[in-house]
């Protein structure tokens, strides 16, 4: 099973998730997105197998989008993928992309929805713990 995850090293969410897909037993190919940002169709087409909006997939948190006007309803999605091309760090993260699905991961065990072998418990560089029943 191929498993990508589009990650941001500096964000504890992302080093998260990577670790879960580990602890899985899945080396999966990691695609560092802000200094290998994607193509506009790879953009899209990720946003668009996860299930979300444009919009949805935009990072507010310690970015420029409220200094690039992002907040305006009027904008359109071109638009927004436009920023997001230019400013990579308005890429939300972590995308994970599976043979089971593709999720914004945000809270990070949103991984384990779409992984073959799952962890059934985790621990969290914070501490907090992720418990998941196992499967049946």
């Amino acid at each position: 099973m191929t498993v990508t995850i589009w990650h941001n090293p500096a964000c504890g969410t992302s080093r998260n998730t990577l670790a879960m897909i580990r602890a899985s037993g899945e080396e999966p190919v990691v695609i560092e997105y802000l200094t290998d940002p994607p193509t506009r169709e790879r953009l899209q087409a990720v946003i668009a197998a996860a299930g979300l909006t444009v919009r949805d997939a935009i990072r507010q948190k310690g970015t420029p989008y409220a200094e690039l006007g992002l907040d305006d309803p009027s904008l359109t999605d071109d638009q927004l993928l436009d920023a997001m091309l230019a400013h990579p760090i308005l890429i939300n993260r972590p995308f994970v992309e599976t043979p089971k699905g593709t999720r914004l991961c945000r809270p990070s065990e949103a991984v384990l929805e779409i992984l073959e072998n799952p962890v059934t418990k985790f621990t969290k560089e914070d501490g907090e713990h992720v418990a998941r029943p196992a499967a049946r």
